[in-house]
């Protein structure tokens, strides 16, 4: 009777099994040999190990089968685990059986510099780097720490529709589509407007999904692909956001600090900065700002919206994100609720990582009076035909509320401390790039 085959385990799960014998199965990270021992780094996915392949330890075909191996070829290995501070993750397997699945062709992506195209043409590729898996594993952590969040606080998950027949913000910056024979549709740039017709339903919600914007813009923070979170709530006002996602954005800093150490260590990123992530935030009024901007040189007038090269001005001044508050209405979306002390001003914040990475959260109370969003609509040359249910949010049970949009790429970026915003998505879309 043939002995049973050794437990299949993943890389992540070997300290569980000192002294046994397991199969790995996975690809070829590193090949090295040395006389009649061939050293081999697999990687599954869970993290790197070391299988030590020494001859007449393993059968002989199995041992030869270690000369066709290339990078990136798929296999199976099995050995029995042992602790080495030495191997990569503290483990290595004492090889007993190798079996290769697919011999992979010349790996593209060699150990020196590519430039920025070639990694981005060979994306689907790039993403098997440990730099790249570890960006992804902070996202991952992200964006489950985002729905706990709000899970814990009540919030209820709504989704929210990608085709819309209308835009939040008007449609000059929309992708549109044709919707069968019903004329236009466009991809949803925010599902903001929905979620406050829910919000009336279900008091708190959230959606999370992703969002299409068509800026010409190619700076290293847009993308025109992004995943948001949104929330809303009934009866939430200015000050009740600003609570919140001051409430979020330590939550979300605290849960990669915790669980994701490792990865931010690969990345290089120094935790000094993150830990000092504290409330409370500093929060300036927009006039504030400009004061701030003018002292510094970089001078903006009044009622000009913040520009990238501004925030990561006022970013750098503090050591923790910091909410701007009280923009001018006029630079701001139709939907937002006017200051009753001076109504040139929206009660509307955004909120910046430090370190210059800027705006990370958007949001407002909204407008809850009917006659006031009529002619909100109006003023900014918007039709109020496609926005009638809109409007039936102000004739059936209106209440103040208020709500904000966070973008996941940024704060990925920001958490990782990455330069653009591309490598915190797995398959960006930029303004000169739709493959792969």
């Amino acid at each position: 009777m043939s002995a049973p085959a050794p437990l299949l385990t993943t890389i992540a799960d070997l300290a569980a099994y000192v002294g046994r014998e397991v199969t790995l199965r996975g690809w070829v990270y590193h090949l090295r040999s040395s006389g009649k021992v061939r050293f081999l780094v697999l990687r599954d996915g869970t993290g790197l190990a070391q299988a030590v392949l020494v001859k007449g330890q393993l059968p002989e075909a199995d041992f030869a089968a270690f000369e066709e191996l290339t990078l990136e070829s798929s296999l199976e290995v099995a050995g029995r685990v042992k602790a080495d501070a030495r191997a990569p993750g503290g483990y290595e397997l004492e090889a007993t059986a190798l079996k290769p699945i697919h011999l992979a062709e010349p790996f593209p992506i060699q150990p020196k510099e590519h430039g920025v195209g070639f990694l981005l043409d060979h994306r689907h590729l790039w993403l098997r780097s440990p730099r790249q898996q570890a960006i992804l594993r902070v996202r991952d952590e992200v964006s489950r720490a985002c729905r706990d969040f709000f899970h814990e606080r009540g919030f209820v998950l709504v989704d929210t529709p990608i085709l819309t027949p209308t835009a939040c913000e008007g449609t000059t910056t929309l992708f549109a589509t044709q919707y069968l024979d019903r004329g236009t549709a466009y991809l949803s740039q925010s599902g903001q407007l929905y979620l406050e017709a829910a919000a009336m339903a279900l008091g708190r919600v959230y959606c999370f999904g992703p969002t299409f914007r068509a800026e010409k813009s190619k700076t290293r923070r847009h993308l025109m692909e992004f995943w948001m979170v949104e929330a809303e709530a009934a009866f939430f006002t200015l000050e009740d956001i600003l609570g919140l996602a001051e409430d979020l954005v330590c939550y979300l800093v605290d849960r990669v600090l915790s669980e994701r150490r490792r990865e931010l260590e690969l990345l290089e990123r120094d935790p000094g900065p993150l830990s000092a992530v504290a409330k409370p935030f500093p929060r300036l009024r927009y006039a504030e700002v400009l004061e701030r901007l003018a002292a510094a040189g970089a001078a903006l007038p009044f009622g000009e919206d913040l520009g990238g090269d501004e925030e990561t001005l006022v970013s750098r001044m503090f050591d923790r994100p910091v909410m701007i508050t009280h923009y001018p209405l006029s630079c701001k979306a139709f939907y937002m609720e006017a200051d009753p002390e001076d109504p040139r001003l929206a009660l509307c914040v955004d909120l910046l990582a430090p370190e210059g990475y800027g705006e990370i959260i958007g949001g407002s109370q909204r407008v809850a009076d009917l006659e006031v969003l009529r002619r909100r609509l109006q003023e900014h040359h918007l039709p109020e035909e496609p926005f009638a249910w809109y409007l039936d949010l102000r004739r059936y049970g209106s209440v103040p509320h208020a709500g904000f949009g966070m973008g996941l790429e940024r704060v990925v970026a920001w958490l990782c401390g990455l330069k653009h915003v591309r490598e915190a998505i797995p398959f960006p879309r930029l303004l000169d790039r739709l493959y792969p």
